[in-house]
């Protein structure tokens, strides 16, 4: 994949090191949105973060937070290509600003609704121990209705709870951020805290001449009360988000429990798994190091594959799946199954194991011993019984195919310890 597979359309948005296109994708015709990010003058930390966000976003799966499409590098200008959803309503700022120009207001029902959907994309990011960092309302995107969390270029995984590093936006950044102290997922709830403020005020809720004034109002958390028209119930959820101490500050979880929320309907779709770091290869090589692309039509091929190689194995009679499939097969083993255990009184436990391990009975006859979870039954007491009786046994003959062969057999007598496979 490179950028001669997409067509610009316009520019949404730029960066210190990185620029937002709306492009078109010629194999499919629709439009993303593609982040490129120049790598000539990054340092080495800066280069990790770019690849860091690639790792976040191709790892959840979430329908509160942007998805991820593909990423690649693109030789010609050094840069790194991150293709995502396209948000085709906006952000959440341009709708604010649109509001504070035509004198509107926010109900608060919508409210409710944008706070519910972002908790849950906090709720599904914060159970990978995955913090934003940088939540503002120009990071809060709208595509049919539905609210989006976008931008995860500062998002880091704290693996033990707290993270260090101060980032994010000074307007939106919770007290402990700006005291340089160790914070966790709470901090988060602070900065969603100061965007609700802002969808129902119209302004933020805590400003200043400069950052002096601006920290010693942060830390103390005082803020002008919201209009009259809003309710108790919108007013206490931007109070808990905006508790200065963190031991009161709530989770996302606990304030999706909240009374106030109970007529939306939760999101239930798993976040996923977070995928292993990525790493610039020293020799330069890029191939193979990004996720696998998530286009609709990529997915469907992908799923049309496994499909195809599935029948394709149960015609073949290969793997577990063809045993499971011959009910015939089946049967004779559940038989095998009910006559051992008759005449040699297995426990419970190892009859249970031995109806879950379809390869057991096929170990006996072939190997002539069991699995040490077996080591307790009579093994050569066992095969002789089998032998004597020529139970009819799934074999490793009849798994390997339903094609029609020559079957070799040998003379078998009541000694035998090790039977052939008939």
């Amino acid at each position: 994949m490179s950028l001669k597979d997409f067509k610009i359309i316009s520019k949404l948005g730029d960066g210190s090191y990185s620029n937002v296109y709306k492009v078109r994708r010629i194999e499919d015709n629709l439009e993303y949105a593609l982040k490129k990010v120049n790598l000539t003058n990054l340092s080495d930390k800066e280069k990790q973060n770019a690849l860091n966000e690639v790792r976040i976003l191709a790892s959840i799966h979430h329908q509160n937070i942007i998805s991820y499409k593909e990423a690649f590098i693109d030789p010609v200008s050094n840069s790194l290509c991150i293709v995502m959803e396209l948000a085709t309503d906006g952000d959440l700022l341009q709708k604010i600003q649109k509001y504070i120009k035509t004198n509107s207001q926010f109900q608060e029902k919508e409210i409710l609704k944008y706070a519910f959907q972002i908790l849950n994309a906090l709720k599904a990011l914060h159970q990978m121990k995955v913090m934003h960092r940088d939540i503002k309302s120009a990071n809060i995107f709208l595509i049919n209705n539905e609210v989006k969390l976008g931008d995860l270029n500062v998002s880091k995984v704290a693996k033990q709870g707290l993270l260090y590093t101060q980032t994010g936006t000074p307007y939106y950044a919770s007290p402990e951020v700006w005291k340089d102290q160790p914070y966790d997922c709470k901090s988060d709830i602070w900065s969603l805290g100061c965007v609700l403020y802002e969808m129902a005020a119209l302004k933020l809720p805590f400003q200043a001449e400069n950052m002096d004034g601006l920290y010693n109002k942060v830390i103390k958390g005082y803020y002008q009360k919201l209009p009259k028209s809003y309710t108790f119930d919108l007013q206490n959820l931007i109070r808990m988000m905006l508790q200065v101490s963190t031991v009161l500050r709530p989770t996302a979880t606990q304030l999706l429990e909240l009374n106030c929320f109970k007529n939306f309907q939760l999101t239930l779709q798993n976040a996923g798994q977070l995928i292993k770091t990525i790493q610039f290869p020293k020799n330069k090589s890029y191939q193979n190091i990004f996720p696998k692309s998530t286009y609709k039509q990529d997915q469907q091929n992908q799923n049309e594959q496994v499909s195809s190689s599935r029948k394709r194995l149960a015609t073949l009679g290969g793997g577990n799946d063809s045993l499971h499939s011959n009910p015939t097969r089946l049967s004779q083993y559940e038989q095998n199954i009910q006559k051992i255990n008759k005449n040699h009184q297995l426990n419970s436990l190892d009859l249970q194991n031995l109806k879950q391990d379809h390869n057991s009975l096929n170990k006996i006859l072939s190997e002539g011993y069991l699995q040490s979870k077996f080591s307790k039954l009579a093994v050569n007491s066992i095969l002789q019984e089998k032998i004597r009786k020529q139970i009819i046994m799934p074999s490793l003959q009849q798994k390997a195919s339903p094609f029609s062969r020559k079957i070799s057999s040998r003379q078998i007598n009541e000694t035998t310890i090790l039977p052939c496979i008939l």
